[in-house]
């Protein structure tokens, strides 16, 4: 039985749809500074134990969020694939903002420890640069493929130009928020205290500290299990009586196992603690994918000793 009042929202681009917990009452208002009031005035009326929660999408909840935190309102982001997952053990397969709206709720309530606080200011902002960095990166990808088909198909000079126009415009604006980026790190006295411990590590560059930075607050208050498993990292088993499964990661935070992933690739050949480590696995015949897991995996763990000791990785550190 919920006794403490639950509030789950959906965020879409248009809409906020609720639904409260105990009284089970739903709302639906604008995704805008009218609708935000409108939603305040209900919150205002609750009781002071309120919680609400939200999924991440994108930065389209962040306004939201923050004028929810200013009025004094527990409000924290969750993980779209937590509140997946709960909605496929209810056996809830229909999608629509409503029936997530009751889903973020109930899944508050059997999960109440769940969800992410507000970020500071400064990891707000870099949050968002690093966001914007990925995308640009992911266009500049799709871009360089189209450009590739198009050489293929043998198109007019004209086209090519145009094509390099707008690829070396995206180089430009993602040279201009990586140094954007650092200069967000190097003014913070915490986040640039934090880089420089990272940047010690052989393996993890500056794109991977930005995100460790930006998407993983937490690292250095947690156990080598708990930093592993946050972007997803640690293998989950699959057994059941005489049977034993094979070992697989799930889940987690993606914008982290990405980067902790090309990370890993760097560390198996650049790190020698770690170069080492890959060889090894390599000669009793593991596969090349789960080497690389297995060396993200350590990366994380190093990083997460680090931060917790205040000491730079060296080489002769165990690993």
């Amino acid at each position: 039985m919920v006794e403490q009042t639950i509030i789950g929202i959906d965020v879409s681009r248009d809409w906020l749809d609720g639904f409260c917990l105990p009284e089970k009452q739903r709302f639906r208002f604008q995704n805008s500074p009218d609708g935000y009031a409108r939603l305040l005035e209900i919150l205002q009326g609750m009781p002071d134990d309120l919680k609400v929660g939200f999924e991440a999408t994108g930065g389209q909840e962040w306004a939201l969020w923050r004028i929810l935190i200013s009025m004094g309102i527990n409000t924290v982001q969750l993980p779209p694939a937590q509140i997946k997952a709960f909605a496929l053990s209810m056996g809830k397969r229909a999608r629509t903002d409503q029936i997530d709206a009751e889903l973020i709720a109930r899944f508050m309530a059997f999960r109440p420890e769940a969800g992410r606080a507000l970020p500071d200011e400064k990891l707000q902002r870099l949050r968002a640069l690093t966001v914007r960095r990925a995308q640009m990166v992911d266009a500049r990808k799709r871009l360089s493929a189209q450009i590739s088909a198009c050489r293929k198909q043998g198109v007019s000079a004209e086209l090519e130009d145009m094509d390099s126009i707008l690829k070396a415009f995206i180089e430009t604006q993602i040279s201009e928020l990586e140094q954007r980026i650092e200069g967000v790190i190097a003014q913070a006295t915490e986040l640039s205290a934090k880089a420089e411990l990272l940047r010690s590590i052989l393996g993890i560059g500056p794109v991977s500290v930005a995100i460790l930075l930006a998407e993983m607050p937490e690292l250095g208050r947690m156990t080598a299990t708990e930093a592993a498993a946050m972007p997803g990292l640690a293998p989950m088993a699959h057994d059941s009586g005489a049977m034993h499964g094979k070992r697989v990661i799930s889940g987690g935070r993606r914008s982290l196992r990405h980067v902790l992933f090309q990370a890993g690739l760097a560390a198996a050949c650049h790190n020698p603690v770690l170069k080492a480590v890959a060889r090894r696995m390599k000669e009793r015949g593991k596969p090349h994918k789960l080497v690389i897991v297995a060396i993200a995996r350590r990366l994380i763990t190093i990083a997460n000793a680090v931060i917790k000791t205040g000491l730079p990785w060296r080489i002769s550190s165990a690993a």
